[in-house]
């Protein structure tokens, strides 16, 4: 994994090759993408990584078609493996509709139908191993399409000089240093509204890589409802026709024996974020403390939106490959989801 992390700013002129001929003629009302897990990611990160276009985006993590999707809709299934369940229904039900749909994969299922009824197909390599190690193939793939089909500019450009200045190494040290912290803790990654796909895949990164329960969510939604569950309890519940009910740590030292000592929040902050956002993040983050909770900012760095948004998730991944291994882990293999497959 520590060389795929390494090798990533490769992926992305592979992924443009990948997917140079891949399109389909047309005037489409909206992009709907049909995938799962690690396959969905670019879909996710398509409207933060400042890439403009003027249709409706709708991102289906499940089986069959959205009500969205319909004959003037582009459709790009994709999955990594070309053998996801979910994914394939979809790719099946878009076919039988006669809509225009395009296939991205590393070949499986997908590929074999897209070319027994001689619809396109952008056929990526399956040398990293897992499908969220494969976001810079994906990404670009997706955007070539869409530049294809004439929905966005030339992307070519901007991704091939972002992954030059990638510096994968850069980062390394202080995702270590950050899984140090994080070790018997659960991390809960929050983020900016824009930002919210890169709190998510944070998140993802720890379930898969890190082998752990993590959360997420964003500003300024959290406000709302969840800092209410930061709520420290102060006193015994009075006995009522249920019986005697004892809140958490009533009564007790509330940073020694608080519910929250296990939670450590990672806040993702971009410098340009909005003023209102960040007095938010730094209020919520007093509250945070104030219940035991700990709490760490992770600055956003980069010149240009695509910038923060690839080099955020390469510290997410030296975060939760350091973590990995820090519990004797390998960040590789998916075992549980295998198994629940075979299962299925």
């Amino acid at each position: 994994m520590r060389q795929i992390i390494l090798d990533f700013p490769k992926q992305f002129k592979i992924g443009i090759d990948a997917a140079k001929d891949t399109k389909l003629e047309g005037i489409f009302e909206n992009i709907v993408i049909c995938a799962m897990g690690g396959s969905a990611l670019p879909g996710s990160l398509l409207l933060d990584i400042g890439v403009k276009f003027s249709l409706p985006l709708f991102v289906h993590r499940a089986y069959g078609l959205p009500k969205a999707a319909n004959e003037k809709s582009l459709i790009l299934c994709i999955s990594f493996s070309g053998n996801t369940e979910e994914t394939l229904s979809a790719y099946q039900e878009a076919i039988e509709k006669n809509y225009n749909t395009i296939a991205v994969c590393t070949g499986g299922k997908l590929e074999q139908m897209a070319k027994e009824k001689n619809l396109p197909v952008a056929v990526v390599p399956n040398d990293c191993l897992q499908p969220r190690f494969g976001t810079g193939y994906l990404v670009a793939a997706v955007l070539k399409i869409l530049n294809n089909c004439g929905i966005i500019n030339e992307p070519s450009t901007a991704l091939l000089t972002m992954a030059q200045a990638m510096q994968p190494q850069k980062y390394e040290e202080q995702g270590k240093a950050l899984a140090q912290k994080l070790i018997d803790q659960i991390p809960i990654v929050y983020s900016s509204s824009q930002y919210r796909s890169l709190a998510r895949i944070w998140k993802i990164k720890f379930n898969e890589n890190s082998k752990i329960m993590a959360f997420w969510n964003y500003f300024p939604e959290l406000n709302h409802n969840e800092m209410v569950g930061y709520t420290i309890q102060k006193s015994n519940i009075p006995e009522g026709k249920f019986g005697k009910l004892t809140s958490y740590g009533a009564g007790k030292n509330q940073n020694e024996n608080s519910k929250f000592k296990n939670f450590h929040v990672i806040i993702l902050q971009d410098k340009n974020d909005d003023p209102r956002i960040i007095k938010r993040m730094e209020l919520t983050t007093d509250l945070i403390k104030e219940s035991g909770a700990e709490v760490d900012f992770v600055e956003i760095d980069g010149k240009t939106k695509m910038e923060k948004v690839f080099n955020c998730l390469l510290l997410g991944d030296w975060v939760s490959y350091h973590l990995s291994l820090a519990y004797g882990q390998n960040p590789v293999p998916v075992e549980i989801v295998e198994k629940f497959k075979k299962q299925l």
